[in-house]
């Protein structure tokens, strides 16, 4: 037994060891499919990849951006992957319903609402569950997905104090309490590969020379989180019926991709969620894939609209395209991938 392999046994560390062998609470092993091509390539590089597996993904944007809708359509296509999987929706906003859940095709039987107040709560239930699942045999262990919607509001048992007291004073233990929060649960989401999505608002900077948005909640978050994804919306119609929102996605942070990448996704309010295929042409396009003539895209010695495309992918998205798609997604998104 050499030097090495003795600092690890004697560490006493259950997690520790050579990095060659892989390193438990850092290594991908895989990905939750978000149900959109585009958005997994956002954050992972490839339209057959999506959220990391052991990792937190914040969802930050104004008010009715989408980010509890986006949020449950990845619920949505997680459990489908996932027949005997489950979700732990931690939920600060009283905002979901039965009817809500179910009738986005979300089996109900396999989530878990838990109504959380404080960020005290959530830290406690969160490492509680953890620890739970971690003492679960690893070959036992169902896939589970957390969810926080919305860290932006919670409050803190100090805040609901002053409150009740009738106290008027700012609480200045938020920020830190929530890095707290974070510094824990991070590593153990990591050691458990346990991936978690948190929503959380934004607000625009007062002052900045050019204008700026920021997550709320101080810089925990911005932190622990691997991926924050900005959220931006405009309205999707079908005739003069809103039916959705074109979400238009930017990675504020990513230690996987490109940061400053930005791509457009397409979110369905009914049970659709997001469109698997929205945005692919337009990347195809970039790469030579598919080819522009005037308002046209040209497909074989045919040319048809992009509307088109998307009514009918699964004519038009072919295996053979999808690869290819998936190389362009890896020159578009990825560091170090050249173009040629």
């Amino acid at each position: 037994m050499g030097f090495l392999d003795t600092v690890i046994k004697d560490s006493g560390n259950e997690f520790a060891s050579r990095v060659s062998e892989g390193v438990a609470a850092g290594d991908i092993t895989s990905y939750v499919d978000t149900g959109s091509y585009i958005f997994n390539a956002l954050v992972s590089g490839s339209l057959f990849g999506g959220l990391p597996s052991n990792k937190v993904t914040a969802l930050a944007g104004e008010s009715s951006t989408g980010k509890t809708f986006f949020a449950l359509s990845v619920v949505s296509n997680f459990l489908a992957a996932n027949p005997t999987g489950g979700v732990i929706y931690f939920e600060s906003e009283s905002a979901i319903s039965r009817d809500m859940i179910e009738t986005r095709g979300i089996d109900s039987n396999r989530m878990i609402i838990m109504p959380v107040a404080t960020i005290e709560e959530f830290r406690t239930q969160a490492c509680r569950i953890l620890d739970k699942y971690m003492k679960e045999p690893k070959d036992e262990r169902v896939p589970m997905l957390f969810v926080l919607d919305s860290l932006g509001m919670l409050s803190t048992s100090k805040e609901m104090e002053d409150v009740a007291n009738d106290k008027q004073v700012r609480d200045m233990t938020k920020s830190q309490l929530i890095k707290g929060a974070f510094r824990v649960l991070t590593l153990k989401l990591g050691q458990a590969s346990v991936p978690m999505i948190v929503t959380n608002h934004t607000y625009d900077v007062i002052g900045s020379y050019v204008p700026m948005k920021e997550m709320g909640g101080g810089t925990g978050l911005k932190y622990a989180a691997s991926t924050i994804i900005y959220l931006g919306k405009k309205k999707e119609k079908d005739g003069t019926e809103v039916v959705g929102n074109i979400i238009k996605c930017e990675a504020k942070k990513s230690r996987l991709t490109k940061e400053g990448s930005k791509v457009e996704t397409r979110l369905y309010f009914d049970q659709r969620g997001l469109d698997r295929y929205y945005g692919l042409v337009e990347l195809g396009e970039s790469y030579g894939v598919f080819e522009r003539v005037g308002n046209r895209i040209k497909i074989g010695s045919n040319s048809v609209y992009p509307s088109v495309i998307y009514k009918e992918p699964d004519k038009y998205f072919t295996q053979e395209i999808l690869q290819a798609l998936d190389e362009c997604a890896r020159k578009e998104f990825l560091y170090g991938v050249s173009d040629e």
